[in-house]
């Protein structure tokens, strides 16, 4: 009976020591450790890649020795006990293999808590924003960080499935008074104008700042996050009359793919503004002062995704 409990108590220590971490990839693994003072570390177990049972071997974190022998008990909760955990021979000091710990912090529920992104405010404090200027299946994925920080490492793709490939090039960042914008651009090969979507694409985007692990998900059909960029105006004194054309990087042809339009007057006498919808390419505007501010703006005629920005001023 003792040798039972034993044997049960060993298997649950294992049990425990498998789900303290998770493998992101080879030789790389990601510790879920729950973000309080009350919670103790996580307990995890680390094998000496050596076949050779006999060769003295020992550890070192970075460059803190840890212990001896081929397997090592480590325990981590905050960042100073994830990193590089190294096994050397102990004559040569040759290294055999490591593993890398990144720390993901979670709640007591279990949830990551994320905190190396900053949202954008549209749409719905998301964290991971995807724009589309037309159809052709190429659309730009972009994030934020308060911070820019030279060890922040991001990979972005979509989920498997089959849903198609997506391709992304490497993130470009654009640094904005406090406010660092990485942008992504991503297309997905293969994909039809002209057909239905019937499943959506996802996107993950992992986060990795010198030890701490985020991931984000964002999921949406090409339709959905269509926002085209703005017409092209001009404004016609003699009729009072704005004319416009269609972005140049809006979908062909026109026919299948047509756009609807709003028209903003802002008086800077009465310091109010109008704004009219239109279909064709040209308004006349019922009565306008002749420092009155003139733009337009666009969206899918068919389908209610996001409108373009304004224009630069007719006039």
């Amino acid at each position: 009976m003792p040798h039972l409990l034993l044997a049960l108590l060993s298997l649950f220590s294992f049990a425990a020591l498998l789900e303290a971490q998770w493998k992101l990839r080879e030789n790389v693994y990601v510790i879920e450790s729950e973000w309080n003072d009350k919670t103790p570390a996580k307990r995890v177990e680390l094998t000496c890649n050596t076949s050779d049972e006999a060769l003295p071997v020992y550890w070192k974190k970075d460059t803190a020795w840890k212990g001896t022998g081929k397997t090592l008990i480590a325990e981590v909760k905050e960042f100073p006990d994830a990193g590089n955990y190294t096994c050397l021979t102990a004559n040569t000091h040759e290294i055999i293999s490591y593993e890398f710990f990144l720390i993901t912090k979670i709640d007591s529920h279990g949830q990551m808590i994320r905190s190396i992104l900053k949202s954008f405010k549209e749409p719905n404090q998301t964290f991971l924003k995807c724009e589309a200027k037309n159809y052709s299946g190429i659309f730009i994925c972009s994030w934020m960080t308060e911070n820019q920080s030279p060890d922040v490492k991001f990979t972005i793709r979509s989920l498997k499935g089959s849903q198609g490939d997506v391709t992304c090039s490497s993130p470009v960042a654009r640094t904005d008074e406090s406010v660092t914008e990485y942008t992504a651009q991503c297309q997905k090969e293969n994909y039809c104008p002209f057909a239905e979507e019937h499943q959506p694409i996802e996107m993950f985007l992992e986060v990795i700042d010198e030890v701490e692990y985020e991931n984000y998900t964002t999921s949406f059909f090409i339709r959905d996050i269509v926002k085209p960029d703005p017409p092209q105006c001009q404004y016609v004194a003699t009729n009072g009359t704005v004319t416009w054309t269609y972005p140049r990087t809006w979908s062909t042809p026109k026919s299948y793919f047509p756009l609807t339009f709003r028209v903003k007057v802002e008086s800077t006498k009465e310091h109010k503004s109008q704004v009219y919808d239109a279909d064709e390419q040209s308004f006349q505007i019922p009565m306008s002062g002749p420092k009155d501010k003139i733009s337009v703006q666009a969206r899918d005629r068919y389908y209610n995704s996001s409108w373009s920005e304004w224009s630069s001023l007719c006039r």
